[in-house]
């Protein structure tokens, strides 16, 4: 599957901090429903996923308890629903209410509760713009597991254990799926990650009150690639 390819140059990026304010005026003043950006979030990612894994295969969503995690599985339904083999690694069994929703999907659908130590294609969607330094234990013991996959390995919005103030990661993702704009703590990761942007849903006006614009590839295809 391929996605348009766009330069950084020609496109605008944002802070994390102010993608958070945009997130919650999408929510608060729009009205855009969360679980609806889980879903567009999760299509996207299962969309990238399966280009990376364009054969059948096992796929290891590592998943949080919030609304990052809530994405892995809506992506973890919709690969199953594809015909792939998914299962679920979820160190901290304590989901909020919309991920706990998505898991009985998930698991309707065919994904299992289930730890791979040799995947094809391993997903990072333990945590997203919300994470704190430094990270629960478990889920630091589950990154360093998957830092040692011999697989493709994808990366939800942040990498887990992104620090935003040197754009250092615990987590090495081969590729970064980041939501609703290119954020600008994520540049000085195209030197050896691949980073696309996905649509998540949240309207023009939104952007223009951060003196910004939705992506224009978002009306071709709703994924494109970043490059340098």
């Amino acid at each position: 599957m391929n996605f348009p390819e766009i330069n950084l140059a020609e496109i605008a990026t944002l802070p994390i901090d102010s993608f958070r304010e945009m997130d919650y005026l999408a929510v608060r003043q729009y009205n855009l429903p969360i679980e609806l950006m889980m879903e567009n979030a999760g299509l996207n990612l299962a969309r990238l996923a399966s280009s990376f894994l364009p054969e059948k295969g096992e796929i290891l969503i590592g998943t949080g308890t919030g609304n990052n995690g809530g994405g892995g599985l809506v992506a973890a339904r919709r690969l199953a629903a594809w015909g792939y083999e998914v299962f679920l690694d979820i160190p901290d069994k304590n989901l909020n209410e919309l991920p706990a929703s998505q898991l009985k999907k998930a698991l309707k659908f065919g994904a299992k509760i289930e730890k791979q130590k040799n995947p094809k294609l391993f997903i990072d969607a333990y945590f997203g713009f919300s994470q704190r330094l430094p990270l629960p234990a478990i889920f630091v013991k589950a990154l360093e597991t998957a830092n040692q996959f011999q697989c493709p390995k994808i990366s939800l919005d942040l990498p887990s254990g992104f620090n935003k103030q040197t754009s250092e990661s615990l987590f090495k993702p081969d590729a970064i799926l980041t939501l609703a704009a290119m954020k600008t703590e994520l540049i000085p990761l195209l030197k050896t990650t691949q980073i696309f942007v996905a649509d998540l849903g949240i309207p023009s006006f939104a952007y223009k009150e951060f003196k910004t614009e939705v992506p224009v590839t978002f009306k071709k295809s709703g994924l494109f690639s970043v490059k340098l």
